[in-house]
C-alpha cells in the first residue's frame, strides 16, 4: 500500500474576510473529494483571510497512479478561478 501526500499553499486574493475564504475553500475541498476520492483538510493559515494551506492524502496499491492523480490535482488548482497556487510539495510513501 502506498500513501500520497500533497501540501498545497494557496492565495485567495478576492477574499476580504475569513467567511469569504471559508466559502471558497469549502467549495474547492468538496470538488477535490468528489472528483479524486481524497481526504482534504486545511492545515495552515487558519486565521489569514487571503492564505490557505491544504493537505491532500490519497491511498493506492501502486505508486504510479498516486503521482498521476496528485499531478491532476495540482493542475486543477492552477485552473481554478479565485485561487492562486503559491507552492506545493508532493510525497509518496
Amino acid at each position: 500500500m502506498r500513501v500520497g501526500v500533497l501540501t498545497i499553499e494557496l492565495a485567495i486574493l478576492e477574499a476580504r474576510t475569513l467567511k469569504d475564504k471559508r466559502r471558497v475553500i469549502k467549495g474547492f475541498k468538496d470538488r477535490l473529494r468528489n472528483r479524486f476520492n481524497v481526504s482534504v483538510a486545511e492545515v495552515g493559515f487558519g486565521d489569514a483571510p487571503k492564505r490557505c494551506r491544504l493537505g491532500v492524502v490519497m491511498v493506492s496499491k501502486e505508486t504510479r497512479p498516486l503521482h498521476s492523480q496528485l499531478d491532476k490535482i495540482v493542475d486543477l488548482v492552477r485552473r481554478t478561478g479565485g485561487l492562486t497556487l503559491i507552492d506545493y510539495q508532493r510525497e509518496v510513501f
